[in-house]
């Protein structure tokens, strides 16, 4: 009897994740066989876990928080875009029970913005990006591979904004977070990588008076909906992208690995996903 392909998301914690919602649906939605679960996982289980998966009909998984970094070290093939970003959130386990790497997340962020904002031109100018953590590493990135001429980089300690900088170049500008609100004169693109806003989380103070009306901006928080940060954004007149598509974007080539099926993201997936 051939066995099912199997999946999971792999976090500690976990519960809170939409990803079983997402790859739910459309395993349902196209009719496959395959399964997908929520595993929690320490960072003491997560290696000897990854190594007895495959065993179990796991043809991959998604990872997340807090072991994007350290599963580079237990997969025996790194793609280059996680090896660039220093993390990775896919998964694909070989027949032969290797492990390979991939990040996803910079592809996600772009098809969420190509998607929310059709127009979006990413060489009209600069973009801004508040936050420099891991989820600022995967956007840097996307944006540098669409062509962003030029990338504004504000966080709350300057050390890790300029570590991104040491990193990434000269096409990335460090600015003092008490000066960020004054680097938006110029962006085109602008992007709140950080947690503020968040529920449950502070609020996000930055003053957005010098936003262009043209600007695109988008939020990678997505609990709420629509945050402070994009309801500001939008009484500027600038169009607005929410945070909930680059999860569902991000996830679009680990389930075509998969279940070898290329998903659709639409608002029937945002439906399922937020129900």
């Amino acid at each position: 009897m051939t066995q099912i392909p199997r999946a999971a998301v792999i976090g500690d914690p976990i519960s809170h994740s939409l990803s079983p919602k997402l790859h739910g649906h459309w395993l349902r939605r196209y009719g496959l066989a395959g399964e997908y679960t929520a595993l929690h996982v320490n960072k003491d289980d997560l290696q000897q876990t990854l190594r007895d998966l495959p065993g179990q009909g796991f043809v991959g998984a998604n990872i997340t928080l807090p072991h994007k970094v350290r599963v580079l070290d237990y997969a025996d093939h790194v793609s280059d875009r996680a090896t660039l970003i220093g993390a990775a959130n896919t998964l694909i386990f070989k027949e032969d029970g290797g492990i390979y790497a991939d990040n996803t997340d910079g592809y996600g962020f772009i098809a969420n913005l190509r998607q929310g904002a059709p127009d979006w031109d990413p060489k009209a100018g600069p973009a801004a990006i508040f936050g420099a953590g891991g989820a600022a590493r995967a956007i840097i990135v996307g944006l540098a591979d669409a062509g962003v001429p030029e990338i504004f980089l504000s966080n709350r300690t300057r050390l890790k904004a300029d570590g991104l900088k040491a990193e990434f170049g000269a096409r990335i500008k460090v600015v003092d977070w008490v000066k960020a609100g004054a680097m938006l004169a110029n962006a085109t693109t602008v992007i709140n990588s950080t947690s503020l806003g968040m529920t449950g989380a502070q609020d996000f103070k930055v003053s957005l008076e010098a936003l262009r009306p043209d600007a695109v901006v988008t939020d990678i928080v997505y609990n709420p909906l629509q945050t402070e940060f994009l309801k500001q954004a939008a009484a500027k007149g600038c169009r607005t992208v929410d945070g909930l598509g680059m999860l569902l974007h991000q996830g679009v080539p680990g389930f075509e690995r998969w279940f070898g099926k290329r998903p659709e993201v639409d608002e029937e997936t945002r439906r399922a996903v937020l129900s």
